[in-house]
């Protein structure tokens, strides 16, 4: 989509009946959808009320959810403190183990809403969580698959272990039908008992499958040697060690021996008298009509897949998988023309074809966590280094933005998006500077929050219109000392001289300040503006006034008129100030700086033409005015007369 300077216009779609129209607007990450009526004149009839937020990343907005995004936020900024010059080795279980921190946090998540979905009462939000589990399995099953053929890399022989792991994590049925079956009075006779058994020799679990088999043969004791058999075959069967000192060609033919073995006994119809061992007896010999008979046990493809690599090709090899996994789909799917998405997405993994991976998983799932999580493991793993994409940015980054601009809509999880922009090295700053400014600044924490970040960050723009925001708030509330804080961290020297004048003007109401640490310490920040300066100074004044330093405090006053740092309309109220010193017993002003105030009040009193009439001023106030001149005019010349007296005493 275009990027645009202007707000977009709302854009009304025709509706399906006459007169009425759809119209949406954008927001930041959510459309309001409403209906709009046209009506022709003079028709009567009620208008529309209906308007509905569609939003973009529903899934942030569940409070379950959000602590996978928390958690996988910190193991994502784990994962970029991983050094480069490390040797590879070191980092691969590095990334195996970050991998499954990643698969340990989705299946926290997704027992939790499992918990919620089954307690809760309400139908609506059992359904919602019973298909949020049903996405995050999906996820966590490719996320696995991922992890083995793309990070871990098993080579042969490990490859198989590793799949057959996989299979039984995300086919844990057989383990609560098992339980059933063995709590009962009598397992062997349970109407389950040879599916569990099956189950277990499906998934390579021939331990279990030879202890179930144990209570069978209890129970005919004719049969007993059948059983035998059957377990001596169990028994033997090989698996490969990847930390044993068997190589892969040993492990394949001491494989072929046993496989061999187990073909002589179903064509010596060893276990004719008893179809159940012979189906074991079958499956073991990785007869294809067998398993696919079992369709219901195996339930997918892909275990189909492995359990047919198990019986048929245990040293398969990596490059060799993606044959396996298009026959076994083919053959297991059979009529169903059109594979789920989930199938196109895993058979691309068996593919080794990465990006279709990413790809297909971007369009299917309803939020970009899983594929820029995942997309950012596998760029780390120097997997994704040959794919850029043809408008500057690469893929990793790519889905890193989009997810991150995500999160900004909400109104907590905006911090962690920070981090994700972060690291994002070509646009992740551009996108941060754009979506921080869209952050509802509710609250002063907040707001100290967001102005750390661009602090921190050197974003001296977003600093500046941040402070202003909130000066403006602070203001439009007539707290002034928040007011001019934000303004001085805002370096908005006309806002400041604003709220300076604010103040000043708050002083000639209720003859005192407000906020006077903040004035009392404004320190160099007072030289942002004149008025600000003048307003630190008159502070000042008062502080030494306090003091009884009167010499200091007079000659403070003076500087603050002389020097044209007080405002015109200040100085009827700094020379009034003056009085008292002027009534003081001992002289504070000399005669020349007596000389400067008389100049002083006499420019203001001409300027201003005190004593001719005013229509801007009441009787009363104007009689005011000239009573204040009277007096300060008389007081200047006593204290002028004085100080005289005193400098010819001293100079005799």
């Amino acid at each position: 989509m275009e990027e645009v300077d202007v707000e977009p216009a709302v854009t009304n779609i025709p509706a399906a009946r006459a007169g009425k129209h759809l119209g949406f607007a954008w927001g930041p990450g959510n459309i309001l959808v409403y209906e709009t009526f046209y009506k022709a004149s003079g028709a009567s009839g009620p208008g529309c009320s209906f308007i509905h937020e569609v939003r973009k990343d529903d899934d942030i907005y569940s409070p379950i959810l959000r602590k996978l995004f928390n958690e996988s936020h910190h193991i994502f900024v784990g994962l970029q403190t991983i050094r480069e010059d490390l040797p590879s080795k070191n980092k691969k279980s590095q990334f195996v183990s970050i991998s499954k921190n990643y698969r340990s946090v989705l299946r926290a998540c997704m027992e939790e809403l499992q918990q919620v979905a089954v307690s809760t009462k309400d139908a609506e939000v059992s359904t919602q969580y019973g298909n949020q589990v049903s996405i995050l399995l999906a996820i966590e099953l490719i996320w696995n698959l991922c992890e083995v053929l793309f990070i871990d890399a098993a080579p042969a022989g490990s490859l198989l272990l590793h799949l057959l792991d996989w299979v039984r994590l995300h086919k844990a049925d057989v383990d609560e039908k098992a339980r059933e079956v063995l709590q009962s009075e009598s397992p062997a006779e349970h109407q389950d008992y040879w599916d569990v058994v099956v189950s277990y020799v499906l998934q390579g679990r021939l331990e279990e499958a030879r202890q179930m088999l144990v209570k069978q043969a209890n129970l005919q004791p004719a049969a007993r040697n059948l059983y035998k058999l059957m377990d001596n075959l169990l028994s033997k069967m090989p698996f490969y060690n990847p930390g044993g000192t068997q190589t892969p060609t040993e492990f394949d033919v001491k494989w072929r021996h046993w496989h061999g073995e187990v073909e002589r006994c179903l064509q010596d119809n060893s276990f004719a008298s008893n179809q159940h061992l012979e189906l074991i007896c079958k499956i073991l010999v990785g007869d294809e009509d067998t398993l696919l008979e079992h369709k219901e046990l195996l339930s997918t493809w892909y275990h189909f897949l492995v359990t047919r690599l198990l019986f048929c090709h245990p040293t398969v090899k990596p490059t060799e998988l993606h044959y396996y996994a298009q026959s076994c789909m083919t053959m297991f799917l059979e009529l169903r023309s059109v594979p789920e998405p989930l199938d196109s997405i895993l058979l691309a993994a068996f593919e080794f074809d990465i990006h279709q991976v990413i790809k297909d998983c971007s369009i299917a799932l309803n939020n970009w966590w899983f594929v820029a999580h995942l997309t950012d493991l596998l760029d780390h793993c120097k997997l994704l280094q040959s794919h850029n994409l043809h408008f500057g940015s690469n893929l990793r980054e790519f889905l890193l933005l989009e997810y991150a601009s995500g999160l900004f809509t909400h109104h907590s999880l905006w911090q962690l998006a920070v981090d994700y922009f972060d690291h994002c090295p070509e646009f992740g700053r551009v996108y941060l500077e754009l979506q921080i400014e869209r952050v509802p600044l509710d609250t002063e924490r907040k707001a100290l929050k967001v102005l750390r970040i661009c602090e921190q960050r050197q974003m001296s723009e977003q600093v500046r219109s941040i402070c202003k925001i909130m000066a403006m708030q602070a203001l439009r509330n007539n707290r002034l000392g928040s007011a001019l804080s934000w303004s001085i961290r805002a370096k908005d020297a006309a806002f400041a001289t604003l709220i300076s004048e604010k103040f000043l003007q708050d002083y000639c109401a209720k003859g005192m300040f407000s906020d006077l640490d903040l004035i009392d310490n404004l320190g160099p920040a007072m030289l942002l503006s004149d008025r600000l300066t003048f307003l630190g100074k008159y502070r000042e004044f008062h502080k030494l006034y306090g003091e009884k330093r009167y010499r200091e405090a007079a000659k403070l006053l003076l500087s603050l008129m002389t020097a044209k740092i007080a405002p015109r309309s200040f100085w009827m109220t700094l020379l009034t100030d003056a009085l008292p010193l002027l009534e003081q017993k001992e002289v504070i002003f000399s005669a020349e700086q007596t000389y400067e105030l008389m100049f002083c009040l006499e420019e203001l009193t001409s300027s201003l033409n005190i004593t001719a009439p005013s229509t801007d001023r009441t009787m009363q106030e104007e009689d005011i005015e000239l009573t204040k001149v009277e007096l300060l005019r008389l007081a200047l010349a006593r204290n002028l007369a004085m100080a005289i007296v005193k400098e010819g005493t001293v100079e005799s």
